[in-house]
């Protein structure tokens, strides 16, 4: 019975669309090759060296930091203190971040950095504790 109803199905949905079996899988094609084409922008260089702001959601509240990269090395402005990280770039787009004194074991842990996409003044990035598998996405804003 359910295979019966199944082919009357499929038969009135050939017979609405007006395409072939044939037309069909070609459409699928067409549009997955259209989709597979798009490549987001990711001038990474661009974000190496500079000043740059991250808001982010904790518990409930919106807040920002600020952060200045020199390449190799990274302060951090939260709440009125400062740390200060060294940057190990892996490729133009993915980095780690680890800070040079922790103040305890969790900030001990170094951080995975991976730039996924740019405009011309953010990036939009995905990061995990190394060899954690939490990611977490945000978009930084280049200010200088």
């Amino acid at each position: 019975m359910n295979y019966f109803f199944f082919e009357c199905f499929q038969h009135q949905i050939s017979l609405f669309c007006g395409m072939t079996k044939n037309m069909t899988l070609g459409m699928v094609l067409l549009l997955l090759g259209v989709c597979s084409c798009y490549q987001p922008n990711r001038d990474c260089t661009d974000f190496k060296n500079g000043k740059f702001s991250f808001t982010a959601e904790i518990n409930g509240e919106n807040l920002t930091t600020t952060f200045v990269r020199n390449d190799s090395i990274e302060l951090d402005y939260f709440q009125g203190k400062v740390d200060t990280s060294s940057v190990r770039w892996i490729n133009d787009c993915e980095y780690i971040v680890k800070k040079l004194h922790p103040k305890n074991m969790a900030e001990e842990k170094s951080i995975h950095m991976k730039i996924l996409s740019t405009t011309n003044n953010s990036y939009t990035f995905e990061y995990n504790v190394v060899g954690g598998t939490k990611k977490s996405k945000g978009t930084a804003i280049k200010i200088q």
